[in-house]
């Protein structure tokens, strides 16, 4: 009776472990306001984030001071002193702002370097209020730093405490603090809360420059209780452009620190909906538990010895465990698995007879489920993105629905999985079946051990592969509960990335997700193998996939609840005195239509265009109203006569708004070689890219020359050398947000269902204008 149950008990087993991975890695419940004073409190936390993301509070926003001003009276509360740090900075993408940082620092009991809490208080502009990104982190230090002094403990590392701003314009707070403050050059660890959607476990992503050694190992030492991280994210992470305010301080201080971030629900990132009941409470309860044991561990700690020229590899197990160990075992550890792979190897074919045609008959399921998973994933997308086009209006390309997609493609890969290793698979030498798919993986640890040597923990799982191997070889019938044990390891590691990769980077990697869950479930081939019902599974989990894609379709329209981004921009043309209605939708919708009409033209891309963080151009235009909207003050000139040595000249041009601007964005021909360029006083350089870096960066935003943020009506002063012969034409736009409330116009509100387009200059009110020398 138990052999026959055997089955429905591993699989309620399995799907037990599945959840219990994904939901033991974060703490079970908030605290509550009733708690010790001495304790985190996740409701005192979440009573800062309701107070703070009230309303949209970017930089130049009527809500910016005020955000200012209430964490100044917090802090001021606590008995801290505070300090304000304003002035200029550019960085070397371009964009240049006034950020205003607030500061305040408890002292130590001994002369040393300083732990630094930091997280950046202004909100994505335009309409972001901004309470997972990122008034959680505001909100996290302020609680745990309230904690810590009700605490009395003394700390013999002096902490400081830095709220950035202008971090979602450039990271140009964190950017003024190192190249101007005195109390940079003490720091000598970091701790920055961040988010990048409004639920989930908090990751830990280290920042250094030199190895990881010493910085895992102290944080394994600081013992937090919910630890989430590995090192294959680490790696991948060192390899793109980082974006945090932590990597300002790793390039230009050589400061180490730890980044600590969630991501789920990223839908929200960035967007009208980032509003404190949208936030998850459990997951500011997880950044609370990295703060406090870090905070605690930390304020002794000689972070002198921090730096390491070690790597580890390491991961989290969800039992709240890090696992860790030299980069020198890699090679070690993939020569060890290979030599055990080929011996069990040699075992069965000296051991079973036509043990290696099942070997090679194993290719065609192996490849079939491979493949085809991928291949389906892929097109099952498309045909999504065909038959519901209002997907692409999001922007960052993760739909409201979008988790029910992950798991449709997840039971989609099982079930031709299943269905391949049912139709292909025979009663005899069922280990042959496992041999290419493990030799495969080998293939892939291998290629990861020379480029991308972080997840070379994923070797881990074949060992345990092999072993199987070897059982199986030798018992015609092996345990199946050993069998599940054995492949658990290969769950824990590789469940996470099956979930994790299509919610950051998008839906269009979905076909990342059936390749991880096809290479998941060859791990578990020696269970379900020797399931006498693989058919049935097989069509069980086809069954589930259609109730999911049917879900999907039921939650795929816009509401309340899910609301349809769209864009409105008013753009004059000062130069030919024409107006203009834009937007970058791609479909038009009922408060848009207004404006383009039911079938608008499309409009062809220009390089010349208010650009986005994801490529995003103009795609309609029609024509609008002239209204008075007053120009800039333009004043172009020449500041000496030509250079007979070298052949240039200075010029000066300086740029000042007659209204209440909120960015403008400068062109120029990208032949253009400045010899010398300033901005507000600041020379543009950039410490990773050389002297001439100006013309470089230039190069790597095509014509976009700077993009300034303006804080009030300062004016933008340039002062530039040139070749006489080249003399520059530039292209002005100068935006402000304010195109609803301007009494110029008489624009409809939005519907509930409706939000402004996030990740562009949408709401704006935009002049147009070419500035040249006469």
């Amino acid at each position: 009776m138990l052999k026959k149950l055997s089955p429905l008990l591993i699989i309620l087993i399995l799907i037990f472990c599945a959840w219990f991975i994904s939901y033991s890695s974060m703490p079970g419940k908030e605290s509550s306001s009733e708690i010790p004073e001495t304790e985190f409190s996740t409701e005192r936390a979440f009573l800062h984030i309701e107070n703070i993301a009230q309303t949209p509070h970017y930089l130049g926003s009527s809500a910016h001071s005020r955000i200012r001003n209430y964490i100044v009276n917090e802090l001021q509360e606590l008995g801290l002193e505070v300090q304000m740090q304003e002035g200029y900075s550019i960085n070397n993408k371009g964009v240049i702002t006034r950020p205003q940082n607030i500061l305040a620092r408890i002292p130590g009991s001994e002369e040393g370097s300083a732990l630094l809490l930091m997280s950046h208080y202004d909100s994505a502009g335009h309409s972001s209020p901004g309470a997972s990104d990122a008034a959680s982190g505001v909100a996290t230090i302020l609680e745990g730093i309230r904690a810590f002094i009700k605490n009395g403990k003394a700390n013999k590392n002096e902490i400081i405490l830095l709220f950035t701003d202008a971090e979602e314009l450039g990271l140009n707070g964190a950017d003024l603090f190192v190249k101007e403050h005195p109390w940079s050059k003490n720091v000598g660890l970091a701790l920055n809360f961040e988010a990048r959607g409004s639920g989930g476990n908090s990751f830990m992503l280290l920042e250094t420059n030199s190895g990881n050694a010493a910085l895992i190992r102290e944080f394994i030492k600081a013992k937090p209780d919910y630890p989430v991280t590995n090192s294959l994210a680490y790696s991948v992470y060192k390899m793109l452009p980082n974006d945090t305010d932590l990597t300002v301080l790793r390039e230009q201080a050589n400061i180490n620190g730890y980044n600590f971030a969630f991501i789920d629900d990223h839908f929200d990132y960035h967007t009208a909906s980032d509003i404190p009941e949208n936030l998850d409470r459990e997951t500011l309860a997880h950044q609370g538990s990295y703060l406090m044991p870090l905070l605690d561990y930390f304020k002794d700690a000689n972070f002198s010895e921090l730096n390491s020229e070690e790597d580890l590899i390491y991961f989290s197990l969800p039992v709240g465990k890090i696992i860790s160990y030299p980069f020198s075992y890699i090679f070690p550890m993939l020569i060890l698995a290979f030599i055990s792979f080929f011996l069990v190897l040699g075992y069965g074919i000296f051991r079973r007879k036509h043990f290696l045609r099942s070997v090679l008959k194993g290719m065609l399921p192996f490849f079939i489920s491979l493949i085809g998973s991928g291949i389906l994933a892929y097109l099952l997308w498309m045909f999504c993105l065909m038959i519901y086009p209002e997907y692409s209006e999001m922007e960052h390309g993760f739909t409201y629905n979008g988790y029910y997609y992950i798991a449709a493609v997840i039971f989609l890969t099982l079930s031709i999985n299943l269905f391949a290793y049912h139709k292909f698979s025979s009663k005899d030498n069922k280990a042959g079946y496992l041999v290419f798919p493990l030799f495969f993986w080998l293939l892939i640890c291998l290629l990861v051990a020379f480029f991308l040597k972080g997840a070379a923990y994923f070797i881990l799982p074949a060992f345990f592969a092999i072993l199987q191997l070897g059982v199986m070889l030798r018992q015609k019938q092996p345990n199946l509960f050993l069998m599940l044990l054995l492949s658990l390891p290969a769950l824990v590691i590789l469940l996470p990335f099956i979930t994790t990769f299509p919610v950051a980077l998008g839906l269009k990697i979905l076909f990342v997700t059936a390749i991880l869950t096809t290479f998941l479930f060859l791990f578990f081939l020696p269970v379900f193998t020797y399931f006498k019902l693989k058919k049935a599974l097989a069509l069980l989990c086809f069954l589930i996939f259609n109730v999911l894609f049917i879900t999907a379709h039921f939650k795929s329209s816009f509401t309340e609840e899910r609301p349809k981004p769209n864009s409105l921009v008013y753009l004059f043309n000062a130069d030919t005195k024409e107006a203009s209605w834009n937007s970058y939708d791609l479909m038009v919708d009922s408060w848009t239509s207004e404006f383009f009409g039911e079938d608008p033209v499309i409009i062809p891309s220009s390089e010349e265009a208010l650009q986005s963080k994801y490529g995003s151009n103009f795609t309609f235009k029609a024509k609008a109203p002239l209204k008075n909207i007053p120009e800039p003050g333009v004043v172009f000139e020449k500041l000496n006569p030509l250079d007979s040595l070298d052949k240039t000249s200075r010029y000066s041009l300086k740029i000042a708004p007659n209204r209440k601007i909120n960015r403008m964005e400068l062109y120029v021909d990208r032949k253009v070689d400045f010899e010398e360029f300033k901005v507000n006083g600041l020379t543009a350089d950039s410490i990773d890219l050389g002297a001439n870096s100006f013309h470089v960066f230039t190069k790597r935003w095509h014509s976009r020359l700077l993009t300034y943020h303006a804080a009030n009506r300062d004016t933008l002063s340039i002062e530039f050398v040139v070749k006489e012969e080249k003399l520059p034409e530039f292209l002005l736009f100068e935006s402000s947000y304010d195109l609803l409330e301007n009494p110029e116009f008489d624009i409809p509100e939005r519907k509930k269902s409706m939000i402004p387009r996030p990740f562009v200059v949408n709401d704006a009110l935009t002049i147009r204008k070419t500035i040249k020398f006469n």
